[in-house]
């Protein structure tokens, strides 16, 4: 079994289609390892084993299929997208039991390229959080040390990876939920540019922020999965038409050579933890060395990111889960006396604390006299952010910049402290503001044996550019290895 879970995605497909391994023995391996390391782990919210090994056989009894990419490889899905025929709660009492009738875009499009979907991973309540704390359901450990946070939104996702259990999986990533986890689990992430993949059937959080993307074990395979799944789909207005390149290929002969890679100064300042800037400097290091030249260059906005996006994604939170009020599906409160209970009771009792702390604020920042102080202020400075980033990004290649400040903490160390998770998302929510695409990977691992992730920020519609980028780092780079479990 540990033979199969070693292998890369790339390598497993070739294998499947060369009949050299049944797609039966590698979704069984998978579920092994799923029902080894759940009891620890913590990652998924539901697991569909029997549907799981149906697929597999059936699959196994027609044979390969050449023309679908994912034919047979196992993968796991952010409870956050709705899946037909499996729960999709957003890990959050007010969806508890909820099932979809219908396939999230991106799930669809897993489906058509022949995965083997296992489950459905754990997440913060409405992907919001950072820890992966705020599940209404469990928390999920860090593969790399148990007494650690895996990172959030998607950090059910991000351990399920990290921890062999399946060879990739679909996160959302609001302001950083993919590539933080990315980094704290130690694998490979991309938040792709805003409208590369449709978010039809992706439950929403902040509608101007979000956007799906995988996490893999290697650039390459993350590669394969976001070539699946983007695309134009007119069920989504913001979905981009543009035609997608197929992000595989040239990463084998991908190089450094001659190219401009911007450092902001801002991200490197007051804040960096001594483990982390250690870590960004090797991999600056090693950027010279493969021939790259490195541009200083400041992104003084940087500085009103948090405070732009908070007031962004929590007035938009406010907006989308509205439509949670107990008439139409989800949790309903038992016996209310009329209308007005029946909203508020049902929300009370079935959203968690994190969250009604978000509609608060966000219904506060929109309300009649503060939206104009507000709103419509971060709205302008968030033009001046994507200005800015733009404008950077048109004299270099790439920024290269940390994922967090520090490593996984401590489960429950900033739990009753928001404000601190919020200054977290200082080197990733700038990305989202500005709908561009970025890609997380690891570093190396810090004093306590943590992975560190470093991100290269790309111009829009830029990912296979940045796979170039992200695969010649990938073979410069020792590498970090894979958690002992």
């Amino acid at each position: 079994m540990s033979d199969i879970l070693d292998m890369t995605l790339a390598s497993l497909a070739a294998a499947l289609k060369e009949k050299k391994i049944s797609v039966a023995e590698v979704a069984g391996a998978c579920l092994d390892r799923m029902e080894a390391t759940e009891p620890r782990l913590r990652a998924m919210l539901h697991v569909d084993r029997e549907g799981a090994l149906a697929q597999a056989r059936a699959m196994d009894a027609k044979g390969p299929e050449a023309e679908k990419p994912l034919w047979g490889v196992p993968v796991t899905v952010k409870d956050a997208l709705v899946t037909r025929g499996m729960p999709s709660t957003a890990a959050s009492k007010i969806l508890e039991g909820f099932q979809s009738m219908y396939d999230a875009y991106a799930v669809q499009r897993l489906r058509e390229a022949g995965a083997v979907i296992l489950g459905k991973n754990n997440m913060d309540e409405f992907a919001m959080g950072s820890t992966t704390e705020n599940s209404a359901y469990q928390t999920t450990h860090n593969p790399w040390n148990l007494g650690r946070v895996p990172g959030g939104s998607s950090g059910g996702s991000a351990c399920s990876v990290a921890a062999g259990q399946c060879f990739a999986s679909l996160g959302s990533d609001t302001g950083g939920s993919i590539r933080q986890p990315a980094s704290f689990c130690g694998c490979v992430g991309i938040k792709p540019t805003y409208g590369r993949v449709s978010r039809y059937g992706l439950i929403a959080y902040g509608s101007s922020l979000d956007q799906i993307g995988p996490m893999a074990r290697s650039v390459e395979d993350c590669a394969r999965v976001l070539s699946v799944i983007a695309g134009h789909d007119g069920r989504d207005s913001t979905c981009s038409p543009d035609p997608v390149p197929c992000y595989e290929a040239g990463l084998a002969q991908a190089s450094l050579k001659g190219r401009r890679i911007g450092m902001p100064r801002e991200y490197f300042g007051e804040g960096l933890s001594d483990g982390v800037r250690k870590a960004i400097d090797g991999v600056a290091a090693c950027a010279r060395q493969e021939g790259a030249e490195l541009v200083e260059l400041s992104l003084p906005h940087s500085e009103a990111a948090i405070a732009t996006y908070y007031i962004v994604a929590m007035a938009e939170a406010s907006s989308n889960l509205a439509r949670f009020d107990g008439v139409r599906y989800g949790h309903r409160t038992a016996d209310p006396k009329d209308l007005q209970e029946l909203y508020t009771l049902s929300r009370k009792e079935g959203f968690g604390d994190e969250v009604k702390r978000r509609i608060l604020l966000g219904t506060y920042v929109l309300s009649s006299g503060y939206y104009d102080a507000y709103y419509r202020k971060a709205a302008q400075v968030r033009r001046l952010i994507r200005d800015e980033l733009r404008q950077a990004l048109a004299g270099v290649d790439c920024l290269l910049a940390p994922v967090s400040p520090v490593a996984a903490w401590p489960i429950g160390q900033h739990a009753q402290d928001p404000l601190q998770l919020f200054l977290m998302d200082a080197y990733t929510c700038p990305v989202n503001l500005a709908g561009l695409p970025s890609l997380a990977m690891p570093a190396a691992l810090d004093g306590d044996g943590m992975p560190v992730g470093f991100q290269l920020i790309g111009r829009e519609f830029g990912e296979a550019d940045l796979f170039q980028m992200g695969a010649a780092f990938e073979r410069a780079l020792p590498g970090i290895g894979s958690p002992s479990l």
